[in-house]
């Protein structure tokens, strides 16, 4: 009764402060209108004004009690993020998510588990090495997710072209900058901007999962990769980053290794026990859009690696899940990865799915990963994914 009294209580609030704004709003629009039509442009932007504060706080409002909502429904997950050795190697499959939400409330990501009817623990983010602002740790998102009930992953891009030569006095040339360039980590040159990015994680406090250069064994699509370095220097640059962020004593990063499905070479990069806590791949089944691709199922993208995989016998996280809608039928797709998953693949303890609406990293035009409009494959997921937490 109690919660029903407070729910009540939270709705009436809610009420009057919407209609103290719209009559607020009504209120203007009445002064201004008495003005007469001399100032029709300026009444006009102020009247829109008014419209647009008024639909943000109705927004903000709501947004507001989604989070308070989804939070609640994560109170499972509290114990894990307390105990980040239960993170490490949980108990059952940590869902995820990642998309282009805004930083300050990933409204389309509380969007889609709402359609999946599930609340994610796992919310992913990009974010790129440099001297500008947006390159700096996350601190906002991080803590915004943290605030959701949820814990951080960040996918850790060591793109190096927009470090400032002033402050990084003895770098490379930009056009040099991408030969060798984890040999060039390794070797300290950016060791001030990974002391300030393990300093702001330790400050957080929370587990915070970092997906440091993946998909390093791919030779044409990162400069991280082989066209520009020895596997060696791969392995140096890891562990190095590692030890920065332990002597900073960052102990609450959860390490994600991710090698590229496709160019395997896996025990040549895998850069030590000590320093992975998670295998982490992407499966994402392009299709027919592109030349290259054809439609493959998720046994074809990761079932034939899964084996090599678990040799290092560590909990596989699949970071980028996925499958465009051209070429085949997705929604049998995403049955016939998920069915019986737990079972196929009893190593498998995070899967994040890939939810963009324009991406064009891969190929020559954007492709949508979107799947929230595709009822068929909803029901597909949330079909799967119940079991799975019977």
């Amino acid at each position: 009764m109690k919660n029903q009294d407070t729910k009540q209580n939270k709705s009436l609030y809610r009420i009057s402060f919407i209609l103290v704004a719209i009559l607020a709003a009504l209120l203007i629009v009445y002064v201004l209108s008495s003005i007469g039509g001399k100032s029709k442009g300026p009444i006009e932007n102020i009247l829109q004004t008014a419209e647009d504060q008024v639909t943000n706080i109705e927004n903000n409002a709501i947004i507001k009690d989604r989070v308070a909502e989804r939070k609640q429904k994560l109170n499972w997950f509290a114990n894990y993020k307390k105990d980040i050795n239960l993170l490490r190697n949980p108990n059952k499959i940590l869902l995820g998510g990642s998309d282009d939400s805004q930083k300050e409330s990933f409204e389309t990501i509380i969007n889609l588990e709402d359609s999946l009817k599930t609340t994610f623990p796992i919310i992913h983010i990009y974010g790129a090495w440099g001297s500008k602002k947006s390159e700096e740790f996350p601190e906002l998102a991080v803590r915004t997710i943290i605030s959701m009930g949820s814990s951080p992953m960040i996918t850790w891009e060591p793109w190096l072209g927009d470090f400032d030569s002033n402050e990084y006095v003895g770098i490379p040339s930009i056009a040099k900058r991408d030969k060798n360039c984890l040999k060039a980590i390794s070797g300290g040159t950016y060791d001030k901007y990974i002391r300030t990015w393990a300093k702001e994680a330790k400050k957080i406090g929370e587990p915070i999962f970092i997906r440091f250069a993946h998909e390093m064994n791919d030779p044409y699509r990162y400069p991280w990769g082989p066209q520009n370095n020895k596997t060696k220097d791969f392995i140096l640059a890891w562990q190095h980053v590692h030890q920065i962020f332990e002597l900073e004593k960052a102990t609450n990063i959860i390490w994600v290794w991710s090698p590229h499905p496709s160019y395997e070479k896996f025990d040549a990069y895998y850069p030590g026990d000590k320093y992975v806590d998670y295998v982490g791949l992407g499966v994402l089944n392009f299709g027919t859009s592109v030349t290259w691709s054809k439609w493959w199922s998720f046994k074809d993208l990761f079932g034939k690696d899964y084996p090599k995989l678990s040799k290092f016998n560590k909990p596989i996280m699949i970071a980028e899940f996925g499958s465009l809608n051209v070429g085949g039928n997705r929604a049998e797709w995403f049955a016939d990865a998920l069915r019986d998953l737990p079972k196929k693949y009893p190593l498998i303890k995070s899967i994040v799915f890939f939810h963009y609406p324009a991406d064009e990293t891969l190929t020559n035009k954007k492709v949508s990963w979107y799947f929230i409009e595709d009822q068929d494959v909803l029901d597909s997921i949330k079909k799967h994914i119940r079991i799975w937490d019977k």
